[in-house]
């Protein structure tokens, strides 16, 4: 049951029944009608701006659009009132009767309220994390797969065929940059001083590393020159790397369906192959940039390049994709990349990017809308930085890590739970401040624990009302404004969701729970001033069997919607 997509149906109807009695013309475009939440909600229910958008077309003022709609809306039973305001928008008030509709259909359905059929079966790629394997995923990517993972989930929730996948950037310098790293702490495992000159990783994550290439090897790579055992150790120390991420993303709740490697694209001819493919359209040719605007870079001279004509698509210049000694560029094996999704038949693709990418933005989405005749879209999110304090004070580097603080950090000390709920309080383009302290804070102004408190609550009330033998399967019943509160915000979550899934925004999520915690709290403490409101009345079985249900349909919501960021409903607080 989506209660606004049912009425937004009613107002279509009845404009075409305006329509079929001459009061409106022919031909008239319903796509901008649309019914929401007011922005007050003592102004109704439900707010259309059917008149408003129609006006013009139709030669008619829109308050008298909005009083003829008002009356053909009358007729229906769910419309307890239609009230023309200002300009010509319609306030509608609906039933009480509806509201325990609502209810009842979120019981009923568990926890598929909600869920719709919006992506009609679209096959989406959602790519997340993607992190060089060069050492254990820090904040930053824990922001990221929180936020990849919960739009996965939330596609797949609207209907979407979903596919999570994580690009192993293991094709460029840095990896051998890991085996270099790798191979001085396989210098210490076998009694030497390891040098860990400058631009080498310097973590004590590399140690087990080292250890175990000890084991394999033996002290045989010893006395090998660097060509001889480079590529050995880059691949040994990757795939150790890549064991790390796939355990810290699993201790995060994150497992992804496909790990593609960069690596594999080399020698494969599907980077020669990507390149001809944009060649054939005309976009590829030989030419010189012009030079880079601000501070001229010193070691920068005009040379040419293989360029792609990405301007043709929106961006601010061209890009080279072979530099002048005939090596690619990074842009190179990523058309090639995004080529071999479009070819596995994904409809649209999603890719989940650190902040600082952003400047990569404008050519890649040129590339694939060049690849794919325009017909695969590409949304690239960029996530941006995470702020760590504990303390009221900056929290201090991981030694672990050498420079940063990772995932394992931070789920160590606060658990997945409360790092996926935290990740999702802000959007993903906004900066996001992380405080140890204030997170595991049992108070409203955690909002982990306020919407993790409510569904306790409603737990509560369900293994009272099972000792004391009530029946919860009862009709529900509602009177109090604070209750109709609960309906209302319950009503508006199968909406919410599509909402948030036509606009890649899983934030949206967390953002609703709060709010729908927020009535159910305060309806819980009036049940404090005033018993009869109280969810379970030990001496009226029949009063909290007619309550119960709200509360049952609240824990339904909650329960599903933590379900999509990833959350574990909490059965009681202790």
């Amino acid at each position: 049951m989506n209660l606004f997509s049912d009425i937004h149906a009613l107002v279509l109807d009845r404009l075409e029944r305006l329509v079929a009695e001459g009061e409106l013309p022919a031909g008239l475009d319903f796509s901008n009608v649309a019914v929401e939440p007011p922005r007050d909600p003592a102004h109704g229910d439900m707010a259309t701006n059917a008149a408003m958008v129609l006006a013009k077309p139709a030669g008619r003022k829109p308050r008298e659009i909005a009083a003829a709609l008002a009356e053909r809306l009358g007729d229906d039973p769910r419309i307890a009132s239609a009230e023309v305001a200002g300009p010509g928008f319609l306030n509608l008030r609906l039933a009480p009767s509806v509201w325990a509709e609502v209810v009842a259909a979120a019981i009923a359905r568990g926890n598929d309220f909600g869920r719709s059929e919006m992506g009609r079966g679209v096959r989406v790629n959602v790519e997340y994390v993607s992190a060089n394997p060069t050492g254990p995923l820090h904040v930053g990517h824990t922001r990221g797969a929180v936020f990849g993972d919960a739009l996965a989930s939330l596609l797949d929730f609207s209907g979407h065929e979903v596919t999570r996948e994580y690009y192993i950037n293991d094709g460029g310098a840095q990896v051998d940059v890991l085996a270099r790293s790798a191979y001085e702490r396989y210098r210490e495992a076998c009694g030497l001083e390891p040098e860990i000159a400058e631009g080498l990783y310097p973590g004590d994550y590399l140690v087990p590393v080292g250890q175990a290439l000890k084991e394999k090897y033996g002290e045989s790579l010893l006395d090998r020159p660097e060509s001889e055992w480079l590529e050995e150790v880059r691949a040994f120390a990757t795939e150790r790397m890549m064991e790390m991420i796939r355990a810290d993303l699993a201790a995060l709740g994150v497992r992804m369906d496909v790990y593609f490697s960069e690596r594999s694209l080399y020698g494969s001819g599907r980077i020669e192959a990507a390149i001809a493919r944009l060649e054939e359209k005309g976009l590829i040719y030989r030419g010189v940039l012009e030079p880079p605007k601000g501070k001229m870079p010193e070691d920068w001279e005009p040379r040419e390049q293989l360029l792609f004509r990405s301007t043709a698509f929106g961006d601010d210049v061209d890009r080279p994709i072979q530099k002048s000694d005939g090596s690619w560029t990074y842009f190179a094996p990523d058309i090639a990349y995004h080529l071999d999704k479009i070819e596995r038949g994904f409809d649209a693709l999603i890719d989940v990017w650190g902040a600082d990418h952003g400047g990569y933005v404008k050519r890649m989405k040129a590339a694939v809308a060049a690849l794919s005749d325009g017909k695969v879209p590409l949304d690239i999110k960029l996530i941006q930085l995470v702020r760590l304090f504990k303390g009221g004070a900056p929290y201090k580097m991981s030694k672990r890590a050498g420079n940063f603080v990772t995932l394992r950090d931070v789920v160590d000390q606060v658990g997945p739970d409360v790092t996926r709920f935290v990740m999702l309080t802000r959007k993903n383009d906004a900066p996001l401040d992380f405080d140890f302290d204030k997170v595991l804070e049992q108070s409203r102004d955690n909002p982990v624990f306020y919407v993790q408190y409510a569904h306790a609550r409603v737990r509560s009330v369900m293994r009272k009302a099972e000792a004391l033998g009530i029946d919860v399967n009862g009709a529900p019943a509602l009177e109090d404004e604070a209750e109709f509160a609960v309906a209302r915000k319950i009503a508006e979550w199968p909406r919410l969701v599509e909402i948030a899934a036509r606009g890649h925004e899983p934030h949206r999520i967390a953002f609703y729970l709060y709010d729908l915690a927020s009535a159910f709290h305060a309806l819980w403490n009036r049940g404090n001033d005033r018993p009869e409101l109280r969810f379970v009345q030990e001496d009226d079985a029949a009063a909290s069997a007619a309550k119960i249900p709200l509360a049952r349909a609240v824990g339904v919501v909650i329960s599903t919607g933590l379900g999509i960021l990833g959350v574990t409903p909490v059965e009681e607080m202790r």
